[in-house]
């Protein structure tokens, strides 16, 4: 395993700003930072996993410390494949806490190797919601402050046919 890694997951259904945030952070801490898209067809999502994935890789321009990536299963699994010793979560407020706090835990006991690492927004990023970003655009509302300029002209195409 190795330390200088970490897990980045999420639905990133918008990738948002504040998601932008935790990555660029994390490059402070780890060497290289894997976004790791789940493939959850329990949920609706806007964006195929596919579509996901080129609009994060297209907005970290090929940065060589950022690998975009998808899986499905057990993330400590995915983890251990990766060889990353750490998970990496973003917390905005205390509901986010209890949720991803059970996570870890759950994490942990399946194996112990993995460690979670819970990192503040920072606070121009608190609010910000994948759900409320799309919301807001759905209602022709200006979502160019909470999502990159590629993420917000995706969303405005998605808008445009649903």
């Amino acid at each position: 395993m190795n330390r200088h890694i970490a897990i980045y997951p999420g639905s990133f259904d918008p990738f948002t700003n504040g998601h932008i945030d935790i990555v660029r952070r994390g490059l402070e801490i780890f060497e290289k930072v894997i976004i790791a898209v789940a493939c959850n067809s329990e949920k609706d999502s806007l964006f195929s996993v596919q579509e996901r994935l080129d609009i994060i890789s297209r907005v970290v321009d090929d940065n060589p410390r950022i690998q975009v990536d998808a899986f499905s299963g057990l993330l400590v699994d995915y983890a251990v494949r990766k060889k990353a010793r750490v998970i990496l979560r973003g917390l905005r407020a205390a509901p986010d806490f209890e949720y991803e706090f059970q996570l870890a835990q759950m994490n942990h006991m399946v194996c112990e190797q993995v460690e979670t690492l819970f990192m503040m927004t920072s606070p121009e990023c608190a609010y910000l919601s994948s759900s409320i970003v799309k919301e807001v655009g759905r209602l022709n509302g200006d979502i160019s402050k909470f999502v990159p300029p590629l993420v917000k002209e995706e969303l405005l195409k998605k808008f445009a046919v649903i």
